[in-house]
């Protein structure tokens, strides 16, 4: 039988599916077309929507620091720049870290499972949190650490992109992916506008900054609870450590994992500094009165980068992804040199267009670098002559989530770096000139790696 009949008989097959108690799922085949159509599409939706939301929530507690720190002076806090910058960071480091294990998680306890359960260690970084801003005599060491467990939100985006992708067939992953991951990136945005409106508004009746940790537990209980009755666990998951191995030792991962620390990277810790450095350089700037509210303007650059990554994937669809990822660090090199002389024209206005305009390209870079990781393997195969279809695609599978967990570590370099800036010269020009040097640096790469043809990548434009 040929490749083509084989595979027409695969997508034609009844699919029959078992269930059995706990929402495991036997049998289920979204390459089934018929199953598909009939009832594979509508259980992989339902699934895609509370996977949606429970990242959504993970993005949320994983940057609740980013805006509480600018509130804590007012609350009775006397952290240091540079304190406060290591609690801004660390949710980062320890969320970044976790996406490892995090994606192994689904196939030994279910995507179900997983979700209910990494719902409700959520709790635990957003309760401390409330409990522990109440108090100004909390010492800086516990609130490190209880930075430190927001970072379970962070490992939360592994799990989940995980997950969905056992539901849905290979045609579909790509949207389902996107809807997912951009889902959770609004997570930040959502945060930062509603914290300091929340708190602005609870401390007229005594409340005030623990509402930050307190609000969202209503949200999270009903994560868990919709998990619980309506997601299922799917036996066909399982963990391929195999492919993982792989993917670790071809090269290009950690090349495109360089790519996207640039892209994604930049995001997540652009994202968390960002309120601080409106307060830090422009504070009467820093949150303007709305009646009894506060509302802070810093949201509006996750806001806009989550907006454009679903546009970088479709951009590199149809020009190519490294085209689209040379021009976006083209343009975070323009932002962040902007940055830089805006700074020193003290203008707020100019500040924030240049900042929307980095974080536009990051978006738009996050979606494109995205979408070349499984370009790249597929091209690296043919290359070799590698006949087998299915190793090459758990080899790209298990890069796309090995690439998102090393990015993620951007999160704590961009702070830090802003830290080491202010420590030694006191304001963060230094720090914007190395950010685009370094765009500059990864365009460069970008170019000669994959908008040149090579051999080694089948002769291919990526």
């Amino acid at each position: 039988m040929s490749s083509v009949a084989a595979t027409q008989d695969q997508h034609a097959r009844p699919v029959v599916l078992t269930r059995r108690p706990g929402r495991w799922v036997d049998g289920f085949d979204p390459e089934s077309s018929e199953f598909w159509r009939t009832e594979g599409r509508r259980i992989a939706r339902r699934n895609l929507g509370w996977s949606i939301y429970a990242e959504f929530l993970g993005f949320i507690v994983w940057q609740l620091w980013s805006v509480v720190v600018v509130l804590l002076p007012a609350a009775g806090f006397t952290f240091t720049s540079a304190e406060t910058f290591w609690l801004l960071s660390v949710p980062s480091l320890v969320g970044a870290t976790l996406r490892f294990p995090y994606t192994f998680m689904v196939p030994r306890f279910g995507g179900r499972n997983w979700t209910i359960v990494s719902a409700v260690l959520l709790l635990i970084p957003a309760s401390l949190l409330a409990v522990a801003v109440g108090n100004p005599e909390t010492p800086f060491w516990l609130m490190l650490v209880i930075a430190g467990l927001a970072g379970f939100g962070g490992g939360n985006f592994a799990s989940s992109m995980a997950n969905i992708t056992y539901f849905f067939p290979q045609r579909e992953k790509g949207w389902a992916l996107g809807l997912n991951a951009a889902g959770g990136n609004l997570g930040t945005s959502v945060a930062q506008f509603f914290v300091p409106v929340v708190v602005s508004i609870g401390a007229g009746i005594g409340l005030g900054l623990p509402l930050a940790g307190w609000m969202w537990v209503p949200f999270i209980l009903l994560a868990a609870w919709g998990a619980w009755r309506y997601m299922d666990n799917l036996s066909s998951a399982k963990a391929d450590f195999a492919g993982s191995a792989a993917a670790l030792r071809e090269p290009h991962l950690w090349l495109l994992s360089l790519l996207y620390i640039g892209t994604f990277g930049s995001f997540i810790g652009f994202s968390s500094v960002f309120p601080k450095l409106i307060v830090d350089e422009f504070p009467e700037f820093s949150s303007l009165h709305v009646g009894a509210a506060v509302v802070s303007l810093a949201f509006l650059g996750a806001l806009v980068g989550s907006v454009f990554r679903p546009l970088g994937g479709r951009l590199a669809d149809r020009f190519g992804g490294a085209r689209v990822t040379i021009a976006a660090f083209a343009v975070m090199a323009v932002g962040a040199f902007g940055i830089l002389g805006v700074l020193a024209l003290e203008q707020f206005w100019l500040f924030l267009v240049c900042f929307l305009v980095l974080f536009a390209a990051t978006g738009v870079g996050n979606g494109s670098t995205y979408r070349m990781i499984p370009i790249v393997f597929s091209a690296r195969a043919i290359a070799r002559r590698e006949g087998d279809a299915a190793m090459v695609a758990r080899r790209a599978a298990a890069a796309l989530g090995l690439i998102a967990g090393i990015g993620a570590y951007g999160g704590f370099v961009v702070p830090q770096v802003l830290n080491a800036s202010q420590v030694a010269s006191g304001g963060y020009q230094a720090a914007f000139v190395g950010f685009g040097i370094a765009y500059l640096v990864l365009l460069i790469i970008t170019a000669l790696a994959y908008a040149v043809p090579r051999a080694s990548l089948d002769g291919r434009r990526i």
